[in-house]
């Protein structure tokens, strides 16, 4: 096995939470997702409300490893424990997945989800994300019956404002500017049968030698009907320089990152504050961790930055990390600069030091 591979898989695996209430669209999302990603191998736990799992026998029909939580909804029937035991299947490296995607039964509580991932025992995981399906045509009736609506949206890292073909265009504008108001910093994107681009959620994986063996089943499904309809569309900022960054100046930067910022994902140099080591910089939403790595032989050191969301002010957000760099001698971090970022590094005996300021954030 290559260092490059040896590297790739030993990357923690993200856990994206896919929720939204009854009917918004969030298996027909994940669908598009397990049929778009190619490459990418993807595991499912579904969780559905009552005796007969529909969804998940929808998905099964197309997914070959899919575990379903049964026994009513995930976040009051089943504890942090078991959802490990969960995760434990899904993240032995026999398995070889790169994301697992949680999708909560319409009636969950997804910062009960949230908090469970984050609490896990499981050091393979990473948390990735909150994913909120909103049904655009239903918007205005659905905050009436649920009332959390609003709760929900707050707590989200990305909302997918789906069946936006089924509302007239100022309808949806109204719709997407609510939505954006109640998600508060979350990004933002209209979708019309859940198309939302993979790259926007999680990375896609690099080809594997003898791609194709052993894929899980959604890596043979028809493409033509994927091609015939364009992804939602997202944007992407990218964020180079020479200069090591001030670790206190970045931290600034992502306690105050701007609206519509889902993602950062990349590498950092903080020069003399710690000239041993690179940091792997993984965000999504408010949940942030570093981590370092020995510098590669006879690499240039440099920041290498690529920002994901929606409605982004790129020309702000690279000012922004402009401002980061350190300029010059004069310039130098302070002695205990690089504390902030090590309670963002995962410790062996603490799989996950910041979950506490996630969940709080929740």
């Amino acid at each position: 096995m290559s260092s490059e591979s040896s590297e790739s898989s030993a990357r923690p695996i993200p856990v994206v939470v896919l929720a939204g209430f009854l009917g918004s669209g969030k298996t027909t999302l994940l669908n598009h997702l397990l049929r778009s990603a190619r490459g990418t191998r993807i595991g499912v736990m579904v969780n559905d409300f009552g005796a007969i799992e529909i969804d998940a026998m929808t998905v099964a029909g197309q997914v070959g490893s899919t575990v379903s939580l049964g026994n009513g909804c995930l976040c009051c029937a089943v504890d942090a424990s078991e959802l490990d035991d969960y995760l434990e299947a899904l993240t032995r490296p026999s398995a070889g997945l790169d994301v697992i995607v949680i999708e909560a039964s319409g009636l969950a509580e997804p910062q009960e989800l949230v908090r469970m991932v984050l609490s896990s025992d499981n050091a393979r995981i990473v948390y990735g994300g909150l994913v909120q399906v909103v049904d655009a045509a239903e918007y205005d009736a659905t905050r009436a019956r649920h009332p959390e609506t609003d709760r929900h949206l707050a707590i989200a890292d990305l909302v997918v404002v789906n069946k936006a073909d089924r509302v007239p265009a100022a309808e949806l504008g109204r719709v997407h500017e609510s939505v954006a108001v109640l998600a508060e910093r979350a990004a933002v994107v209209d979708a019309v049968y859940g198309r939302v681009d993979p790259e926007l959620l999680f990375e896609r994986a690099a080809p594997r030698d003898g791609a194709g063996e052993g894929q899980l089943s959604f890596d043979d499904l028809r493409e033509d009907e994927h091609a015939a309809h364009p992804h939602a569309g997202y944007d992407t900022v990218s964020f180079a320089t020479d200069m090591p960054l001030h670790p206190r100046r970045l931290l600034d930067f992502l306690d105050g990152r701007s609206e519509g910022l889902y993602r950062i994902k990349g590498f950092v140099d903080f020069g003399a504050a710690d000239p041993a080591n690179r940091y792997a910089m993984h965000t999504v939403g408010r949940f942030l961790r570093f981590y370092p790595e020995p510098w590669p032989a006879g690499e240039e050191r440099r920041t290498g930055l690529v920002l994901i969301g929606s409605g982004m002010d790129a020309e702000g957000l690279r000012a922004a990390l402009d401002g980061c760099r350190v300029t010059g001698p004069d310039d130098t971090p302070e002695e205990h600069s690089m504390w902030g970022v090590l309670r963002y590094v995962p410790d062996q005996g603490d799989p996950e030091p910041a979950a506490s300021e996630a969940a709080d954030a929740i």
